[in-house]
């Protein structure tokens, strides 16, 4: 060993083995339902999936339901509701959500009448049936708020007991297109108490095209509340923001609240992704992981109206949390496979990343997409699989010269084996993963150093340091 990297060893803290990850790894494939907007996915304790979401020709509610996520995709499609032939409820009947409340099914969606497709309210339907999907519906009416204006994209959820009522609206004296507010529920109808106003659209990335801020959507970890939302015009400027509240806080209180300056999940020409939003949450097969669910389309340039336009597709990917507690939801990632985070087992808490095109070990990785990769079919063949960067699609791990680094692919033979594997189960914890290299066998990637490299592995701590668990 070179007398610098005996040192630079000797320096290094010891390291802790890492348990199983508490959080493994989910595997779906997007899009998971195509020309459906304003997804929403409620995972029931009878062992289903429910989903309904927005159709292009606004003009009724489905429901899907399947034991998996990726199930939704190929499930049946019922129609559970029809918009009125006149008068209210009869027009832009967008964005439902589906909720269980104290024994019973509660659906809230928006509506414009037949005579003023923009006279949008939001509505209520309800049924006592076992499946939603068979049972009746019956019709709740209007949710009544203080201000007789524009209002859509209620949604609800309990912290510590109580439960509110989120939704957005028109305030006719501010010249924004909507504003998120809240209110306490007396029942899942009707609202009680003085709502609100929590934001206003005032970033500048909040206010292209139209000034809007709409679709809110809750998740909760660790006393927290996170409260996502859509900002901007429904094209490709579309995308996230966040309100963030400690869970112990008069939740009915704005200054309870506060406002990340920048969208957490925004459009990715990379990845070809574009206008992702109007999200909910959901959570995996196993319990142990939340699902961002969320539309977007796989091209930016739009003709005519964007409401106009059929191609918002339903998607899902895994949403992490940073060291401090915040979720990190990435970037919308690629079509196909989603990627996934690698851990070192003998370093709790180091991601295998990219940094400068050279992949290493690090904590803390909060552009989470530099520790994401897409594991794929190996370019060898033979078995093996590659691993392909989240945010540099067509870029993959390769060894060059025994080091490890994300490189485009050339297409040639040389590159298809270096940047080809074969997976083993962790040679320290069969729960784990090793990735054993196609040009030479017995060299694992490994780190050293904390940089990446491919090595021949003899001994404990090298088969530590090559093993890692899939997030």
């Amino acid at each position: 060993m070179a007398w610098a990297a005996l040192v630079a060893a000797l320096l290094l803290p010891s390291p802790a083995h890492a348990a199983a990850p508490e959080s493994p790894a989910v595997s779906y494939s997007n899009p998971l339902v195509n020309q459906r907007a304003d997804p929403h996915i409620f995972k029931h304790t009878d062992g289903f999936y429910y989903y309904t979401a927005t159709v292009p020709e606004y003009d009724r509610i489905i429901l899907r339901r399947a034991t998996t996520i990726q199930g939704l995709s190929a499930a049946p499609e019922t129609v559970i509701w029809t918009k009125h032939a006149s008068g209210e409820m009869g027009a832009h009947i967008w964005a439902p959500e589906i909720h269980f409340i104290d024994g019973k099914w509660y659906v809230y969606f928006a509506a414009g009448r037949t005579d003023d497709v923009w006279k949008i309210r939001m509505y209520v339907l309800e049924s006592s049936a076992a499946n939603p999907l068979t049972g009746g519906w019956i019709e709740k009416g209007r949710i009544a708020t203080p201000m007789d204006s524009f209002s859509l994209d209620a949604t609800t959820f309990v912290v510590n007991g109580a439960r509110y009522l989120s939704w957005a609206q028109q305030d006719p004296k501010i010249s924004n297109n909507s504003n998120i507010y809240i209110a306490r529920l007396a029942n899942p109808w009707t609202i009680t108490g003085t709502p609100v106003r929590l934001s206003m659209p005032t970033y500048g990335w909040e206010t292209v095209g139209y000034k809007v801020n709409e679709g809110p959507a809750v998740i909760q970890r660790g006393g927290k509340v996170f409260m996502t939302y859509s900002a901007s015009a429904t094209d490709s400027n579309y995308c996230l923001g966040m309100l963030t509240a400690s869970a112990s806080a008069n939740l009915l209180d704005p200054a309870a609240w506060s406002k990340s300056p920048m969208p957490v999940f925004a459009s990715n020409a990379a990845t070809g992704q574009y206008g992702p939003g109007h999200n909910s949450f959901t959570t995996s097969e196993d319990g142990k992981s939340d699902v961002l669910v969320y539309h977007d389309r796989n091209y930016k340039d739009i003709s005519g109206d964007p409401l106009n336009d059929p191609n918002r597709r339903t998607r899902v990917q895994k949403v992490y949390w940073n060291a401090d507690g915040t979720p990190n939801f990435g970037i919308p990632v690629a079509d196909g496979a989603t990627p996934q985070r690698l851990s070192s087992y003998n370093y709790p808490g180091h991601y295998l990343r990219h940094w400068d095109y050279r992949a290493k070990l690090e904590a803390n990785v909060t552009n989470l997409a530099d520790s994401q990769f897409r594991t794929v079919s190996g370019l060898a063949g033979s078995g093996t699989v590659s691993l392909e960067s989240a945010n540099f699609p067509g870029h993959y791990l390769r060894a060059r010269n025994g080091e490890v680094w994300v490189d485009r692919n050339d297409g040639s033979t040389a590159f298809a084996d270096g940047a080809s594997f074969y997976r083993r189960p962790g040679l320290a914890d069969a729960a784990g993963v090793s990735f054993e290299a196609y040009r030479f066998p017995g060299q694992y990637l490994r780190h050293y150093g904390f940089l990446l490299h491919v090595q021949p592995v003899a001994g404990t701590l090298a088969s530590q340091d090559a093993t890692f668990y899939q997030q």
